[in-house]
């Protein structure tokens, strides 16, 4: 059974049990280095038209010596494309922000449309094209290099709410949404433009999934309320959906959203969600029994392995239990993709990254 299948039938997609429960994981920079130093593999970069979603797109060759049922790919700048140097380490990508790299991510320092107070200013706001040429090279040549083993999702995070407000800034955004402003609907119909030409174009490449995402949740509640994520966004949201379906009826849609999201898992499914990512755990709503209980005859799951405490501690006993409780709870009779709940970042050690691929391969075993 190779990748490919073995997703599908985790999905539900084909029938019967895969041989054991699939893996997928995201590297930093840094442990991109060093196992493709290990492995002997130069690292693949493709640089994302949003900085942070570069480490999700790239080393898909590391990352499936390693283990990885699946490979990730998505939009990349295009042909040609250089961010602008601002100053020092800043540089401003293709929508104008203005990018500064962290220890761990590229932060926004400023927002192109930060001083925007009119429907004009948002009309007049340039976004880049969608369609550019080169933009999909490289996510072309990865499918037909791995297409045919491998589960290949394509990336189209920060969708809707999150690429909105990184234009505006948050705060502006949120005041907006409160006060009604009238550029607010404008910008969300631009946005959905653009993440809708995305994400047709990844589906006429031959991609198995997209794998939406917004970051809704905090530690205990959403950011937005659900009443209001269901007016302003769940029509959005479905009719992404439903433009692809009519491209690929048989696309499996994965929503992600970190955060304590549980609230909208019912809308999820409504508007045709197939998979619910990351499960984080430690967050209100998000205990796998429960979560399995309620929803797993009507969504898969993709994650649930701890980011925050659990991996960057190093106990590999406990990394270990943690493992095979989560593939005993949310892959009991298919329905789940393990993974961290988020990209492995350089507080988790290489031992700790191996250990937590040998248990997934150990224990998940139908």
């Amino acid at each position: 059974m190779n990748s490919r299948e073995r997703v599908f039938k985790a999905f539900r997609k084909i029938e019967g049990n895969p041989d054991r429960v699939p893996i997928q994981f995201d590297l930093c920079r840094q442990h991109t280095e060093s196992f493709g130093k290990k492995l002997g593999i130069k690292p693949d970069y493709a640089l994302s038209y949003y900085e942070d979603l570069t480490y999700r797109i790239s080393a898909n060759e590391i990352r499936t010596r390693m283990g990885s049922d699946v490979v990730v790919v998505g939009g990349t700048v295009p042909f040609g494309y250089t961010p602008e140097i601002v100053r020092n380490d800043i540089t401003k990508n293709e929508f104008g922000m203005h990018m500064k790299p962290t220890s761990l991510y590229v932060e926004v320092v400023q927002c192109p449309l930060e001083n925007a107070t009119t429907a004009g200013d948002i009309e007049d706001y340039s976004f880049p094209d969608a369609y550019a040429n080169g933009r999909f090279e490289k996510a072309k040549r990865d499918i037909e290099r791995y297409g045919k083993d491998y589960f290949v999702v394509g990336d189209v995070e920060i969708s809707l709410f999150e690429l909105a407000w990184h234009l505006t800034g948050l705060e502006k955004y949120m005041i907006g949404m409160m006060c009604d402003e009238p550029w607010l609907n404008i910008l969300n119909d631009r946005v959905e433009e653009w993440s809708t030409g995305l994400a047709v174009q990844l589906v006429k490449a031959g991609v198995d999934a997209i794998w939406f995402g917004e970051d809704l949740g905090s530690q205990t509640s959403t950011l937005i309320s659900p009443d209001d994520w269901r007016i302003r966004f769940k029509p959005r949201h479905k009719r992404m959906i439903e433009r692809l379906r009519k491209e690929n009826p048989e696309i499996i849609i994965i929503m992600h959203s970190d955060g304590a999201v549980a609230p909208l898992i019912d809308d999820f499914i409504e508007i045709g969600v197939d998979v619910y990512n990351p499960v984080q755990p430690n967050v209100s709503g998000s205990d796998p029994q429960e979560l399995k209980d309620k929803y797993g005859e009507r969504i898969s799951f993709f994650g649930g392995i701890d980011q925050q405490q659990l991996l960057p501690s190093g106990d590999i006993r406990m990394i270990r239990s943690e493992i095979k409780e989560r593939i005993g709870i949310l892959g009991k009779n298919r329905g789940y993709l393990l993974a961290p709940a988020h990209i492995l970042q350089p507080d988790v050690s290489t031992d700790t990254i191996e250990a937590m691929i040998q248990a997934a391969k150990e224990f998940g075993n139908y």
